[in-house]
């Protein structure tokens, strides 16, 4: 595995297939916390926590437990196991250190453990039979995509409220108009080639 490999997927996981706008995963938390930037930051930086740990504990139990056992048809049920007591962690941590963060995130952080996008990332490391490294770069590369959509989403809608829009648009329907454009401009990064 050379550099470029690295480079390679990392930028396909942060623009070209970003969870939210290229593979439509994790939307419940991406509409539900983007109210603000403070809040999509903290759950920006939640979900690259998660998303990263989760492939680097996951690809070593699938590796060397589930494969030669035959018990990969278990994968997706330990994987969830792991990642629920990962965002158990964080949300004890959060609890602790930031209680103004925990208590702006509040039903939206344990549902990080069912957020399809974290277990999406260590589905799709062993789909693509990605080894260790690769697995742990595409995670929390994954997650700096998921940060990246939410930030931007939140600071779009941070404007909206101060802008006169058609009555019928207001609130909800705005934010979702506001999602369809930003996903059509990061649909512009598809067929990117980085290498020669």
């Amino acid at each position: 595995m050379d550099w470029q490999t690295l480079i390679t997927v990392a930028m396909g996981a942060i623009l070209i297939n970003n969870f939210i706008f290229a593979q439509f995963l994790g939307i419940c938390p991406f509409m539900g916390v983007s109210k603000s930037t403070d809040t999509a930051s903290g759950m920006g930086m939640a979900v690259i926590f998660v998303m990263g740990l989760a492939s680097a504990v996951c690809w070593p139990i699938n590796h060397f437990i589930l494969e030669p056992n035959g018990l990969v048809f278990m994968q997706t049920i330990v994987y969830i196991l792991v990642i629920a007591s990962l965002v158990q962690f964080i949300e004890m941590f959060l609890q602790k250190a930031m209680p103004s963060l925990y208590s702006a995130l509040g039903v939206y952080l344990p549902l990080i453990t069912t957020n399809c996008a974290v277990l999406g990332v260590v589905l799709q490391n062993t789909q693509n039979s990605y080894g260790f490294v690769l697995s742990v770069v595409y995670g929390v590369t994954g997650g700096v995509g998921f940060l990246l959509a939410i930030y931007l989403f939140a600071a779009v809608r941070e404007k909206l409220e101060f802008a006169e829009v058609p009555k019928s648009f207001e609130g909800f329907p705005v934010a979702l108009v506001t999602a369809g454009l930003l996903a059509l401009c990061f649909m512009g990064f598809s067929g990117l080639k980085l290498f020669g």
